[in-house]
C-alpha cells in the first residue's frame, strides 16, 4: 500500500536539503527518480515553510521507504538531524502526471 511521508526540518533550510540530495545521489543531483539509489518513490516535493523546510513524498510501500531510509538516515544523523521523525499516513489515492 502506498504511503505519504512528510519530513519537517525545524530550523533548517534549503542548504540541508541540497546537502542530503548531493550525498544520496553521489553528486548527480535529483531531477528524476533514476537519480536515486533505491526504487519505490512515486512523488517528491520539497520547499521552505515557516521556521524550516518540508519534504513530502509518496512511496509505493513502507518497506520501500524503510529501504531508502538506510541510505539517507545515516546522512541525516551525520548532519545533526537524526531526531527528525516523519509523519507517515496511508495513501487513499495517488494521481501522478
Amino acid at each position: 500500500m502506498a504511503v505519504i511521508v512528510t519530513f519537517e526540518f525545524s530550523g533548517a533550510g534549503q542548504e540541508l536539503y541540497d546537502t542530503v540530495i548531493e550525498r544520496v545521489t553521489d553528486g548527480r543531483g535529483f531531477t528524476e527518480f533514476a537519480d536515486l539509489p533505491n526504487t519505490g518513490l512515486i512523488s517528491h516535493a520539497a520547499g521552505p515553510v515557516d521556521g524550516g523546510f518540508r519534504v513530502t513524498e509518496v512511496w509505493e510501500s513502507v518497506e520501500a521507504l524503510e529501504h531508502h531510509a538506510k541510505t539517507f538516515g545515516p546522512i541525516l544523523e551525520e548532519l545533526g538531524h537524526a531526531d527528525v521523525q516523519p509523519t507517515i499516513i496511508p495513501a487513499h489515492n495517488v494521481v501522478v502526471r
